[in-house]
């Protein structure tokens, strides 16, 4: 059968042998509970947000392989800002406050950069959330 790939998006530091990861993985017979361990060490710096994961299971030898991506950015922003969520009417009415270095700190843990083109896509998110960015 050779590699399967599952994917889901979990809560940082809180993944569990049930549903989404359970239903996937229980069918190619791996340890589970080694694989739940794994991402939530990977994961608990990022606890309270949704985080991608990616795991790779060889089915013949059961070796498994996880990787993580990073949260979306509008997670990061409510995390950044402390805020539960975005306004329901952008433009109106707002829910926070970004300010510049924040963008760039915020860039660079999504992007890897703190370029002007990254920094633009978190002001782009923030604004479309009812943040205003200054």
């Amino acid at each position: 059968m050779g590699k399967v790939t599952v994917e889901a998006l979990i809560d940082g530091g809180k993944a569990s042998a049930g549903p989404p990861l359970g239903n996937q993985l229980g069918p190619l017979k791996v340890n589970i509970g080694k694989i739940v361990a794994e991402i939530n060490e990977k994961t608990k710096d990022m606890a309270g947000m949704k985080v991608p994961v990616k795991i790779t299971v060889d089915t013949e030898t059961k070796e498994f392989e996880v990787i993580t991506g990073t949260p979306p950015v509008s997670a990061l922003i409510k995390k950044e800002l402390n805020i539960d969520k975005g306004s329901s009417e952008s433009g109106k009415t707002e829910a926070g406050v970004l300010t510049e270095e924040q963008a760039k700190k915020l860039a660079k843990i999504k992007f890897g950069s703190d370029e002007e083109r990254h920094v633009n896509q978190i002001k782009g998110t923030a604004r479309s959330m009812g943040v205003k960015v200054e």
